[in-house]
């Protein structure tokens, strides 16, 4: 996320000098590493999601009937 905010204030002084070309490319770079970066933490939370799914499903799938 630092690495997306950097590239965008270094695009925003590439605009600053007029520099249009670099401060697209920059911007393009922090967008992507910001997507990035987005997609790192999505995956994280599914596994965790996925995990307790797992969890609690092998908890329901194995009770034991005697305790009735």
């Amino acid at each position: 996320m630092i690495v997306a905010a950097v590239a965008i204030v270094a695009a925003g002084v590439f605009l600053w000098r007029r520099d249009f070309d670099t401060a697209f490319v920059i911007a393009a770079l922090g967008m992507v590493a910001w997507f990035l970066n987005y997609r790192a933490q999505m995956k994280e939370i599914t596994a965790a999601a996925d995990l307790e799914e797992k969890n609690n499903g092998y908890e329901e799938e194995y009770e034991d009937p005697d305790d009735e």
